[in-house]
């Protein structure tokens, strides 16, 4: 049995990647990247949340896909660490998800969970 310890970890799927890069290129600035955070709130107490950024802070930890970049901040890693970002297309629209395996329990909607 290994005592090392593994490195936290978030990736995006090929979908998220083309997706970001696509609105990142609709914003007229091809070096933006997906901003992932953990925020309190939702109805399982913790929510996801996403948006455009083009700073790394100091807390921050990128992971690319197909050239396309992420960044978390340490803390929202801790509750996301081995989660996958994906972007799907359904009849309830188009959306980025994440399947995070710390969660004991999410939403219907899937945008808040529980540990």
């Amino acid at each position: 049995m290994s005592t090392e310890e593994q490195s936290p970890f978030i990736s995006l799927s090929s979908s998220a990647a083309k997706r970001v890069a696509w609105l990142a290129e609709q914003e007229g600035n091809p070096g933006l990247m997906l901003r992932i955070t953990v925020s309190g709130g939702g109805c399982s107490g913790f929510q996801y949340g996403f948006s455009f950024d083009s700073t790394v802070n100091d807390d921050d930890l990128t992971f690319a896909t197909d050239g396309t970049s992420a960044v978390i901040d340490q803390m929202s890693l801790d509750l996301l660490n081995g989660s996958e970002i994906d972007f799907v297309e359904d009849l309830m629209g188009s959306s980025f998800r994440i399947t995070n395996p710390n969660a004991t329990a999410s939403c219907g909607c899937g945008t808040s969970f529980a540990i």
